[in-house]
């Protein structure tokens, strides 16, 4: 692979995505609008039905997330 090709394939990894896309099945990092401006939550989140939940305790949360990237794992 292409030196370039491989730039752009890891700049693709870490783009934000519209919210509206966002899937069910899997960690997400989300991003929230708010009076500080735009910012990444800090702890991965998952989409239900209805809204969002913390992923590690499944506790469901309030707000309106814009964006979303796949969450990033340490492994």
């Amino acid at each position: 692979m292409r030196l370039s090709a491989l730039l752009n394939l890891f700049g693709q990894m870490f783009m934000w995505h519209d919210i509206l896309t966002a899937p069910f099945d899997r960690d997400l990092e989300l991003a929230v609008i708010d009076d500080n401006g735009a910012r990444p939550l800090a702890y991965p989140c998952r989409r239900v039905v209805g809204g969002w939940v913390k992923a590690d305790i499944k506790r469901r949360i309030d707000l309106r997330p814009t964006h979303w990237r796949d969450w990033a794992t340490d492994s």
